[in-house]
């Protein structure tokens, strides 16, 4: 193997240990520390109530760490045991037109990793959440599901990679300016049609029929300025008992989207401080700066990428048979996951601010943190959320920050002098 290989290779590694550490360390915390009862909780939750959560957590973390061996040495394989090269000589062989080849490489690739998944969806579905009663989820719905996704998926996917490619044979000197804009405005496209084309195909949408909740709710988003059109409430308890709730829409004009599990266990003040979260998200424009940041970043990687590809390093590194313009996406994607790895501390650390503020909105707005506060216990509750993250794990997995610690926020904000 090539020493620069061996060195990218042992990098991934190094990765991988880290990233398995820190769940050791999690695992570890919580063992010691999962059966206390933070003072935020007290009298609110019970010792059988942290035992199940404590449990529900050491499986999930059982779990995901099976799981993402197994992704990590398939990955391991293909890129570094012959695999890609392989299969990339595979679809050279075809001799067919840049883009049908194109196409075929990266669906297939999409199938497999889709095929792969199959087994650990099942057991996380039918054996994980059903054990701790959160799944609702048929065999039925589960396949229908799987199905419709595969199809939306294949269609979005065969979109992006048939004009994604298109734009690189017309454009050779500039192409990563001309896909960078398209992406953009792909991506912007589907969340603006995915609230009336996408989610429907999952989810039967009903108008909100509780007219006091639903007039409190107008009244609400009034106050915040935000001209709403529409409230809806989604039939999630045909697949968990999760709950949630989210805003769609572009522009002033906003979409509410509540889950019936929301409805059905949370008090009016509470879906209120929740939805009025939501509200401080879009007021503080945090979407809209993260699209921004993200977009520059990716035309900055973009860049990067074009320059890269112009040159045989990578086929060179990998020790690829045949100079293909896929197969060195897939190897730079591969070099780009690792380069972020470093900087996941960092983002997240900017999205739990982000949550911060939209709780202080959430709190400014109904006037009080107490409806914030105990939603946010039910909802730890309810879905037997870790009470006990260790702080570096939280630092490089948790995009919210860890609830215990945003309960005391809420309390400083309602004390008096604040």
């Amino acid at each position: 193997m090539d020493p620069g290989l061996q060195l990218v290779l042992a990098a991934y590694l190094f990765i991988i240990i880290l990233a398995h550490g820190l769940d050791y360390l999690n695992f570890k915390h919580l063992k010691r520390c999962g059966l206390i009862i933070p003072p935020e909780f007290s009298g609110q939750i019970d010792p059988n109530m942290l035992t199940r959560t404590r449990d529900y957590v050491i499986e999930k973390t059982r779990f995901g760490f099976i799981s993402s061996l197994f992704g990590q040495a398939v990955l391991i394989l293909f890129l570094f045991g012959g695999l890609l090269n392989w299969y990339n000589a595979r679809i050279a062989a075809f001799n067919i037109h840049f883009i049908p080849a194109g196409l075929l490489f990266f669906v297939g690739l999409s199938y497999a990793q889709t095929l792969l998944n199959i087994p650990f969806d099942l057991y996380r579905v039918f054996k994980l959440e059903n054990k701790f009663g959160f799944n609702n989820t048929s065999v039925k719905l589960w396949l229908t599901d799987t199905f419709k996704s595969l199809v939306v998926s294949t269609i979005l996917l065969g979109l992006l990679i048939v004009i994604g490619l298109g734009l690189v044979k017309l454009f050779p000197g500039a192409w990563w300016l001309c896909v960078w804009g398209f992406f953009l405005i792909f991506s912007l496209f589907i969340m603006y049609i995915s609230p009336y084309v996408l989610e429907p195909l999952f989810n039967k949408f009903t108008p909100l029929e509780e007219s006091g909740l639903s007039q409190e709710i107008r009244d609400l988003m009034q106050k915040a300025g935000i001209k709403l059109s529409r409230i809806f409430k989604i039939d999630a308890s045909k697949r968990s008992k999760h709950t949630n709730a989210y805003f769609t829409g572009i522009g002033k004009v906003k979409r509410i989207v509540l889950y019936d599990t929301l409805i059905e266990k949370m008090e009016k003040n509470e879906i209120l401080a929740v939805l009025a979260h939501e509200v401080g998200h879009w007021k503080k424009k945090h979407l809209l700066k993260m699209i921004v940041f993200s977009e520059i970043l990716a035309l900055l990687l973009s860049y990067v990428a074009f320059r890269i590809l112009e040159t045989g390093f990578l086929i060179k590194l990998f020790q690829l048979q045949n100079d293909t313009f896929f197969a060195k996406l897939i190897i730079l994607g591969f070099l780009l996951s690792l380069a972020y790895f470093p900087f996941q501390p960092v983002f997240n650390y900017f999205s739990r601010k982000h949550e911060h503020e939209a709780d202080r909105f959430s709190r400014e707005l109904t006037g009080t943190a107490d409806g914030m506060i105990s939603a946010l216990v039910k909802l730890s509750k309810d879905n037997l959320s870790n009470l006990h993250p260790h702080p570096l794990y939280a630092a490089f997995h948790y995009s919210h920050p860890p609830v215990v610690e945003r309960i005391k926020q809420l309390k400083k904000t309602d004390s008096p002098g604040f």
